[in-house]
């Protein structure tokens, strides 16, 4: 369906109620650790503590040995259960159940990102948007009734309800990726609205946990999760009401890369391979995201992007998938992922240990909490510009070097360091995402973005159930020191990260002298 036939007032109503859901629904399980000192407080998982365990226990479990109790060590084991403001987990098997419910949330939101564009390609972004609706009805319906579903025997509404959370809100999400093509002319400041409406999602929790402490602790779960309940319900009745059916497409003469069939020849007759994306079958996403790089201009696009953009389009998803330029892109994003979830996830007891105060950690959290939604808001507009005027492997470069930057401010104790580290993680955040789907629509093309995204997504995915053994290993292997953990990750991103610049440089430059070559012919 094209632009032209629906009306202009009733694409910009679709737009914004797109953009409403999506600030609501997108991701608002990454405000993790704003809602972590809820659940602490509302007592979720204090079971699992061993109802033995004494003091001298609790602060084994944190790191702070009693051997070298200091006035400031003994005030921040009291401030353990007496912070209203921000406590902290009893026990290590408490602390290590919640973050696991972050964990699987993570996993679910980023596996669900193939099947996600599988059911926008065949069925539409009406039945892709209730699929959202359904599983946000479903984590609502949990919380709201959590109390005595965590009675039934082998069920926990609390992951069970987050992991529901995880997958409504991407299926909603991505469903509106296509009303960039209601208004051609503006897609890209489209998509931008929605990546920062997805991104500010996360203040969702910042909220509840605001209004949680105003009203003493009487508004608990339950309460809250009633009235998201207009959430999907807003959903439900956008999608049949005033959504489209169909996705909004890009006019057919929308082309790019037209003149590699020749190219593609040649590297077929080398790697004695004939599967080109032949089935014509259109990518919902990847036709989304196609207008902006069409506006640019294929020659343009080439030269901005360093020789990268092009080099394989045309081919099959299936052979694509078999490229170096997959598995190093998959390896980067994997890495990439597990230190941020890692991060989102453990930010208030990584720097409690760091800081030996938990006072100053819970500061530093709050303004984390504060940070996070806005970051990806006043960053994407600066993310791209930055992208479309810079080669990709200078993007890939940057990407790395703030990476390790990011890395290593992790590994000091110093206050200012640490909120340093958190405003570029923020602002990093967006830029890493952004920067993927940008890799990947400029190296493997529009036809297969949605299937070679999603394989990458939902890849990284999977492997991040390693954070769950990465946050074991920090409790019971290093005595709640994150350091450990935090140095290996910075030597695997230097070393992963090193070579997928290392071979896009190569491929660049390669590519770059073949379309010479054929220009000259």
């Amino acid at each position: 369906m094209l632009a032209s036939e629906v009306s202009k007032d009733r694409r910009i109503i679709q737009c914004l109620c797109a953009i409403f859901w999506c600030l609501l629904s997108g991701g608002p399980i990454f405000g993790f650790a704003a809602l972590k000192p809820v659940l602490i407080k509302e007592h979720i998982y204090e079971k699992a503590c061993d109802i033995s365990i004494n003091s001298t226990d609790s602060v084994l479990s944190y790191g702070l040995n009693p051997d070298h109790f200091t006035p400031i060590t003994s005030q921040l084991f009291n401030m353990m259960s007496t912070n209203e403001e921000s406590p902290i987990a009893k026990c290590t098997a408490q602390d290590l159940k919640l973050n696991m419910m972050f964990t699987v949330g993570a996993v679910m939101t980023n596996v669900s990102a193939l099947v996600i564009g599988r059911v926008l390609d065949i069925y539409g972004p009406r039945v892709c948007g209730m699929i959202g609706a359904v599983f946000l009805y479903l984590a609502c319906f949990i919380f709201v009734f959590n109390k005595a579903l965590s009675k039934v025997p082998m069920f926990d509404p609390y992951l069970i309800g987050y992991a529901s959370m995880a997958l409504g809100g991407p299926f909603a999400y991505i469903s509106s990726f296509q009303l960039s093509n209601s208004f051609p002319q503006y897609s890209g400041s489209i998509l931008a609205i929605l990546t920062g409406a997805f991104d500010s999602s996360s203040a969702v929790f910042l909220f509840y946990r605001i209004f949680y402490n105003k009203s003493g602790g009487s508004f608990k779960l339950d309460k809250f999760f009633g009235i998201y309940l207009a959430v999907p319900v807003f959903i439900t009745l956008a999608q049949i009401l005033i959504m489209p059916g169909d996705s909004y497409k890009t006019s057919g003469d929308t082309t790019l890369c037209v003149d590699d069939g020749a190219n593609r020849q040649e590297q077929d007759e080398e790697n004695a391979h004939s599967d080109y994306n032949t089935s014509g079958r259109r990518d919902s996403i990847g036709d989304a995201l196609k207008q902006p790089y069409a506006t640019e201009g294929e020659v343009t696009l080439v030269e901005h992007s360093g020789g990268v953009f092009g080099i394989l389009h045309g081919y099959s998803a299936q052979y694509q998938l078999k490229t170096p330029w997959f598995y190093l892109m998959c390896l980067f994003a994997t890495i990439q992922m597990l230190r941020l979830n890692y991060f989102v996830a453990t930010i208030n007891t990584q720097y409690g240990y760091l800081f030996q105060s938990f006072a100053k950690a819970d500061k530093l959290t709050r303004l984390f909490d504060i940070a996070l939604p806005l970051g990806g808001v006043i960053s994407i507009p600066f993310v791209g510009m930055f992208l479309d005027n810079c080669s990709t492997v200078l993007v890939l470069a940057v990407l790395l070097a703030v990476s390790l930057i990011i890395g290593v401010l992790g590994l000091l104790s110093n206050y200012i360091a640490a909120v340093v580290n958190v405003l570029m993680f923020v602002g990093y955040r967006p830029f890493f995402y952004t920067a993927v789907s940008d890799f990947c629509a400029k190296v493997f093309g529009f036809d297969t973005f949605g299937t070679v995204y999603g394989s990458i997504i939902c890849i990284s995915g999977i492997i991040n159930f390693g954070q769950s053994l990465l946050d074991q290993a920090t409790h019971n292997n290093f005595n709640m020191n994150p350091t450990p953990i935090n140095i290996m990750l910075v030597i695997a991103t230097v070393i992963i990260g090193l070579s997928t610049v290392g071979y896009t440089q190569h491929q660049a430059k390669l590519y770059r002298s073949r379309k010479l070559n054929q220009s000259h012919s």
